[in-house]
């Protein structure tokens, strides 16, 4: 395994000392790398490596940056880990992988960073695209999963909104011209703060390194073409919903989806729709948008801790 520095920092710093007390204690996130399929696989961590695992996986066009309040307010109680997607945040894809940017694909990268973090058991916290890979790696591995926390994370044909007809169009016809549609339009500074503002009843209180940072790493070389792919294998997405919903029918892990009602993309109808499948499974709504951790860490934080715990996803 090959991991960087901040892996031995971590071990001495990340989790409490017996000075530290249970008031004051916040517990540090530590980056680190790994490879993994071929894959530079830049994550977040922080927790006690003893405790019950939470994974957590972001969505398009974002990073594991977006769990930077999400993951300490978790980790004294959970060992939380939150990787980059490749094509995503700073996980370095080297070009002679030839990889190949699918949904397909993405899941097996991570399958293979779960190996090589050996987790054996894991709840999910599945955000957008995070939410199909999560769903692949729960459908292969369904004795591996103790709870699912779906944040806006869709899997449901009446959950995908009006925001998502230029993309239908290009998997109805992918052609050059749809192609650049997308690109003019939403792979922009513009599309991204766009996302992230809208359904948000204050959007100053979003703060703007988040959509820099992303808008800023679209920008890198050869990137908005990985984008455009991935918004072309979206559609292998919805042909697996079925599927999706036989794994929920027959697993029934707990769930817990938490919505931004206001979402664009994912709407509430398909937060609901989980209960179809998984007749217990908690629906809960947050008057914000898509980025929903970025108004509502604590209020989220909060639910999923309840939520794991009376899920017996505890110490």
């Amino acid at each position: 395994m090959n991991q960087d520095r901040s892996t031995q920092a971590a071990k001495r710093s990340d989790w409490k000392t017996p000075q530290q007390s249970a008031e004051s204690f916040v517990p540090v996130t530590s980056v680190h790398r790994v490879t993994a399929d071929g894959v530079q696989i830049f994550y977040r961590a922080a927790g006690d490596p003893n405790s019950p695992v939470v994974l957590l996986l972001h969505g398009f066009p974002t990073s594991s940056y977006m769990f930077r309040e999400l993951i300490p307010r978790l980790a004294d109680d959970y060992r939380v880990i939150a990787p980059d997607l490749p094509g995503f945040g700073f996980t370095e894809v080297p070009a002679e992988r030839q990889y190949i940017y699918s949904f397909d694909r993405l899941a097996a990268t991570i399958n293979a960073f779960v190996q090589a973090l050996k987790l054996k058991r894991f709840a999910l916290y599945v955000f957008d695209y995070g939410a199909p890979t999560g769903f692949r790696l729960a459908m292969a591995h369904p004795d591996r999963i103790t709870a699912i926390v779906s944040q806006n994370g869709n899997a449901y044909e009446e959950g995908l909104g009006d925001a998502w007809a230029p993309i239908r169009k290009y998997w109805a016809e992918p052609t050059p011209e749809n192609r650049e549609v997308l690109r003019a339009n939403i792979l922009t500074v513009e599309g991204t703060r766009w996302q992230y503002t809208h359904g948000v009843s204050d959007p100053q209180t979003v703060p703007p390194e988040s959509y820099m940072l992303d808008a800023a790493l679209l920008e890198r070389p050869g990137n908005k073409d990985i984008q455009l792919d991935l918004f072309r294998d979206y559609a292998s997405n919805v042909k697996l919903y079925p599927a999706f919903h036989d794994y929920f029918r027959k697993a029934k892990p707990p769930l817990l989806a938490i919505w931004g009602k206001n979402d664009p993309f994912f709407l509430p109808a398909g937060a609901e729709a989980f209960r179809r499948d998984i007749p217990d499974a908690r629906v809960e709504f947050l008057d914000t948008g898509h980025f929903a951790l970025e108004t509502h860490a604590v209020e989220i934080a909060a639910r999923m801790k309840e939520f794991l715990s009376a899920n017996g996803v505890s110490q």
